[in-house]
């Protein structure tokens, strides 16, 4: 699924160098469950913006599906974000003035299906996350949770290879974020492969994996079951 081979992240700011990322190998297989945690500065949010092909390592090998993306152009990038990858953010970036329906069926929109799919295939990912009642609701008229859970449903929708959340339970009360966690810990029974970035170690609690970062090196890598 994911192996990251020596990667090395460096910023310049102005004449001083910043290595985000210090030689990090690990490999992510298919149908786990895993948390990146670690303090702040730790290299997690660079890390995450890496697996997401978001940004580009300075140097090293990043392979999503047996094919290397780090070189990609940027188009090429593009499209494996739309195809294989199901972002779920912190501040959630719906649309305010669309609905929960139409807000899912945003990736399938830049994927060029038709409009009659679009809506079914968006329809079932919110019945999957228990928002088949909350279809035509937009954002302002959803709780944090609900809100969350069309951001889910979203990244559902085009059936990825890997999903991919930064801290998921970041703008919602402990209760509501529970909620969350069980409903990725029932995507990970489906067979997804999850990968949730946090410095809550609640969050972290509910993987079958934890790699520690600190100060841009792997401290620790756990296997809890």
């Amino acid at each position: 699924m994911i192996q990251a081979i020596d990667i090395n992240k460096t910023y310049r700011v102005g004449k001083i160098e910043i290595a985000a990322v210090q030689g990090i190998s690990f490999e992510i297989k298919e149908g786990e469950f895993v948390s990146i945690t670690g303090p702040s500065g730790s290299g997690k949010s660079t890390l995450m913006h890496i697996l997401g092909c978001l940004d580009r390592p300075t140097s090293g090998k990043l392979f999503l599906d047996d094919l290397e993306v780090g070189k990609l152009k940027d188009n090429a990038l593009a499209e494996i974000r739309n195809k294989k990858i199901g972002f779920v953010f912190q501040q959630f970036n719906l649309l305010s003035r669309s609905t929960a329906l139409r807000n899912v069926e945003l990736p399938l929109t830049y994927a060029g299906v038709n409009r009659r799919e679009r809506a079914e295939r968006a329809r079932v990912a919110l019945e999957r996350v228990e928002m088949a009642h909350r279809l035509y609701h937009r954002p302002n008229e959803l709780s944090g949770g609900e809100r969350q859970r069309v951001t889910i449903a979203r990244a559902l929708v085009t059936n990825p290879s890997l999903i991919l959340a930064d801290e998921p339970t970041g703008n919602l009360d402990s209760k509501t974020g529970e909620g969350i966690l069980d409903l990725f810990q029932k995507l990970h029974h489906e067979g997804h492969t999850l990968v949730v970035v946090t410095h809550e170690r609640y969050v972290s609690g509910h993987t079958e994996r934890i790699i520690y970062l600190k100060d841009g090196l792997i401290e620790q890598d756990e296997r809890r079951n």
